[in-house]
């Protein structure tokens, strides 16, 4: 285990470096720079715009500037807000918390209503309830984020009046208005991630209650109960856990359209400024930042795979 583990960070190491000359080349390939963003219309000359292209470095071809951006990596620095003048690493770490807080209240959401739906619909396949999780589980699928959250907003905040429509609060500074918050952001990650996590849950269970080792732990008379929770849903949720990974990783790079429904100010937030300003500084460190996300949940996934299946080994 401990060999796979170093060559899969190894492996990590490589990807983010690819990854990273990949985007740093895309950036700089949409249209709109950043330089002309930093004057008003009536203040911006050519002499001007190039003057701040120049302080900016992006007069250099893109390899130096790369290779620059590189060497900055290097000593710690991932890039530095063209606007702020603050370090993207510092914006991040600010936008984390709240992120972090709106990720584990959805999970969290999603799996309270994934478990138990997916086992009941799971085990009593074509009954009422297996009928009731498949219209939720498409539902789920098929109603776009940002409409269940506007609804959401008009139905709590509008119509009832009993939750703030948007803005957040954190928990460690007013935990009662911070939930109040929080709950409307939450809900509408946790459903629309709960419907397809059902499915696959549901899906896994009818493969493996139909497995030999099933009949088994029946034959010795161990209860109904016991054979569910102790044998058949530990393999029928390999399928969730590798789905669930990347909904967290997802998560943790920001629900942009989410975030940007209820004003929430988390990665997603930072990730779509930093793209409307042209902010490459700020752009380029968040996607990296994203990116090692992303394939550290994915390797702690693939951990823990083994301990879900002992069949699986990583020799």
């Amino acid at each position: 285990m401990q060999r796979y583990i170093i060559r899969r960070i190894i492996q990590m190491v490589i990807v983010i470096f690819f990854f990273s000359m990949l985007v740093f080349t895309i950036i700089r390939m949409v249209p709109g720079d950043p330089a002309t963003m930093m004057f008003p219309i009536d203040e911006m000359t050519p002499e001007a715009v190039a003057q701040v292209r120049q302080e900016m470095g992006l007069d250099k071809p893109i390899p130096v500037q790369y290779l620059a951006w590189l060497k900055e990596i290097s000593k710690g620095n991932f890039g530095v807000s063209w606007r702020s003048k603050q370090p993207a690493i510092k914006l991040i770490g600010e936008r984390l918390p709240a992120t972090l807080v709106l990720a584990g209240s959805a999970i969290l959401i999603a799996l309270l209503i994934t478990i138990p739906l997916g086992i009941a619909s799971g085990i009593r396949p074509h009954s009422l309830i297996d009928n009731l999780a498949t219209a939720f589980s498409l539902a789920g699928i098929a109603t776009p984020s940002f409409w269940l959250g506007l609804m959401l907003i008009l139905l709590f905040a509008v119509t009832w009046r009993v939750l703030p429509a948007s803005g957040y609060t954190p928990l460690s500074t007013d935990l009662t208005q911070g939930l109040r918050k929080l709950i409307m952001p939450a809900l509408t990650l946790g459903v629309s991630y709960a419907a397809p996590l059902t499915r696959f849950l549901r899906t896994g269970l009818l493969d493996v209650m139909s497995a030999d080792y099933i009949r088994t732990a029946r034959a010795k008379g161990l209860r109904e109960r016991r054979v569910v929770l102790g044998h058949a849903l530990k393999n029928a949720m390999l399928t969730v856990v590798t789905v669930l990974g990347m909904q967290i990783g997802a998560l943790i790079g920001g629900a942009i359209v989410t975030e940007s429904v209820f004003a929430w100010p988390g990665i997603g937030r930072l990730l779509l400024d930093s793209i409307v300003k042209r902010d490459y500084g700020v752009l380029q460190g968040v996607v990296l930042f994203v990116c090692a996300s992303y394939m550290m949940i994915n390797l702690l996934v693939d951990i823990l795979y083994a301990y879900l299946d002992p069949r699986i080994r990583y020799t």
